[in-house]
């Protein structure tokens, strides 16, 4: 499949799952809302933040098919990250949320009909697991769709956990089992959303990505024949799919710098898959022994350079 049909496919697949979600949404709230089921309202709540999520993942899938432009010159693929992040920090809002009201109903239960609650339950669970596979292929790749498909398949199992708890009401009468599942809920939500708000938040600060040592990459350059030091050495991912590298070169004077720079170049490439990269070559260097750039220097640098500039 070609990535612009990839593109369309995915995208189709994620206005069927906003629809196929609604539909989840309004018939749990209504069912818990006549049942006084706090397991079910308390579902439909999770499934209400994950159609936020679900938009979330299809506005961010649009914009990153638009160019990169003079403003941002990365293009728009950050969307997807940021609302990776968004989703998995509401959904640790909503697990909050759910838990507080689940302790109250355990302390003061209410009386709840365990067979409606069975029905709605495995219409959520089908319609859920549903979705879930209609994106399962498209989060291999992506942390956005990523983020979507662990949320819908995280309320399956707990849509599968409600039906379970509304066959053991009906057969033991113990209500308590109803808030004890929205605990569960908080369980599964915490599990699936902490993965993916840590790993948003390591590129929203431009970490290092996962795998990549910066020292073993300096090593790698610094046993290239030619090469006296590697720093002011950055590494970071615009997002998961897109790693980028910067780095000052240090080189023995008078060596073939274009032969060198291409050989660096095919090296990193090789051996840690990162293929965007600038790196510039320089046999002199004020301080070759910081492999990582001190940026709070440039920040003094430039703020007594503007006190400077202020008092002339």
């Amino acid at each position: 499949m070609t990535a612009l049909a990839s593109y369309s496919h995915l995208r189709s697949r994620l206005q069927l799952a906003l629809a196929i979600n609604a539909v989840i949404i309004a018939a749990e709230f209504i069912g818990g809302w006549i049942l006084n089921s706090i397991g079910l309202m308390s579902d439909a709540g999770h499934n209400l933040v994950d159609q936020g999520s679900l938009f979330l993942a299809l506005y961010a899938h649009l914009l990153t098919a638009r160019p990169a432009s003079e403003s941002r010159t990365f293009g728009y693929h950050r969307a997807g990250i940021i609302a990776a992040f968004l989703n998995s920090f509401i959904l640790l809002l909503t697990a909050c949320g759910i838990a507080l009201v689940g302790i109250k109903r355990l302390l003061q239960p209410i009386p709840v009909d365990g067979g409606w609650v069975m029905v709605i339950a495995a219409i959520s669970f089908v319609a859920n697991l549903a979705i879930a596979l209609l994106l399962q292929h498209g989060a291999k790749d992506d942390l956005n769709i990523r983020s979507a498909f662990w949320h819908m398949l995280g309320d399956a199992w707990v849509s599968l956990g409600v039906i379970v708890s509304g066959g053991a009401i009906l057969l033991t009468g113990l209500t308590v089992l109803d808030p004890l599942v929205s605990l569960l809920i908080v369980g599964v939500i915490l599990r699936g959303a902490w993965p993916i708000f840590k790993e948003s938040m390591e590129v929203l600060l431009e970490s290092t990505p996962p795998g990549i040592s910066t020292s073993h990459v300096a090593a790698t350059i610094e046993a290239i024949p030619g090469v006296k030091n590697v720093h002011d050495l950055h590494i970071w991912a615009v997002e998961p799919r897109l790693i980028m590298l910067t780095s000052h070169v240090m080189i023995v004077q008078h060596h073939t710098t274009p032969e060198l720079l291409q050989l660096i170049q095919h090296r990193i490439t090789t051996e840690f898959g990162i293929k965007h990269m600038t790196i510039q070559l320089e046999t002199e260097c004020c301080d070759p022994d910081d492999i990582h750039c001190d940026l709070r220097k440039l920040a003094e640098q430039h703020h007594e350079a503007q006190t400077f500039a202020h008092h002339h």
